[in-house]
């Protein structure tokens, strides 16, 4: 072997950015051993063992364990195959890291003491079937055994809140208050009242389904209304509470009378709960949706203007 081409330690720790010690363990453990020794015993190393400590080196960077490092230098499994393995253990990490980081975040926001911060932890943690659980159970709750508007069944099972890998703390925030309202007795009872509101309603000929035309008319008229500071005591309103009741009146089938107008009354109170807009606009932020238009302004001054007019 010519000695021009082998390096004592020192040198080969300069060239390749790992200490003696180092470069001694390795050659102790028989990763990379020394190519030939000095008649007094010093280790030398080649260009080859060059080589061979500088991929060691990179391995061990890429946090690969010895173990792997010596079956990749035996050949015994290919560089590219460690590569893939690892780089999908990174994605893990990487995805555990920004949850922590949002929790983190999210808990600084929020003063959050100790439990809070534990239940959030958790909460954000749960596989996607997990959470997506939390959901089919208030559903299940609420809408079980009620023969209820199956538009809405499905439109709420098909509408998940879906937390992403690298969630903003605002959406972790979502989330929280997302499980905390669908797990709460008292809304969860308020939606069965709903939901078995609409079985009758369904008993009595409304198969329409989710009347969204209806929706965007009364949002229109009574959007307009309050713009202009229209209240609906006022006799301005007269004429806006007409035109409604005569678009209900032929969404349902119904005369346009004070029957109509105390059913609509009761439907309105039965369904205008803030809390299930709520629920729209937290399941919108956990999945970066646009803003949901909280509607009820509109429904409470359309409430209010029928409660005037009751029974003219």
């Amino acid at each position: 072997m010519d000695d021009e081409m082998l390096f004592p330690i020192g040198v080969v720790a300069d060239r390749t950015g790992l200490s003696v010690k180092t470069i001694r363990f390795y050659s102790d453990k028989g990763l990379v051993p020394p190519s030939s020794y000095t008649p007094s015993g010093y280790r030398l190393y080649d260009i080859d063992a060059l080589s061979r400590l500088e991929l060691v080196r990179t391995l061990r960077e890429l946090d690969i364990d010895l173990a792997t490092v010596r079956r990749i230098l035996a050949r015994e499994t290919s560089l590219p195959e460690v590569a893939a393995a690892h780089a999908s253990a990174l994605d893990a990490q990487i995805r555990s890291l920004r949850l922590r980081r949002a929790v983190l975040q999210a808990v600084a926001k929020r003063q959050s003491d100790p439990k809070e911060m534990d239940l959030m932890h958790k909460l954000v943690n749960l596989s996607q079937a997990e959470r997506h659980r939390f959901i089919h159970d208030f559903i299940d709750d609420t809408f079980g055994g009620v023969d209820a508007n199956p538009a809405m069944v499905e439109l709420l099972r098909t509408s998940m809140p879906d937390l992403p890998e690298d969630p903003t703390s605002e959406q972790v925030e979502a989330w929280m208050e997302l499980v905390e309202l669908v797990q709460d007795s008292d809304f969860r009872a308020a939606v069965r009242r709903m939901a078995e509101y609409q079985a009758a309603q369904r008993t009595e000929g409304d198969t329409t389904g989710l009347h969204h035309a209806l929706t965007e008319t009364v949002r229109d008229e009574v959007g307009r209304a309050l713009a202009a500071g229209i209240t609906p005591e006022s006799a301005a309103a007269a004429p806006i509470v007409d035109t409604l009741t005569a678009r209900y009146a032929e969404t349902f089938g119904k005369p346009d009378d004070s029957a109509l107008r105390r059913w609509m009354l009761e439907r309105l109170e039965v369904a205008n709960d803030s809390r299930v807009a709520r629920y729209w606009q937290l399941v919108a932020a956990v999945n970066d949706w646009p803003p949901i238009e909280d509607l009820d302004p509109v429904f409470s001054w359309l409430g209010r203007a029928l409660k005037t007019r009751a029974g003219q």
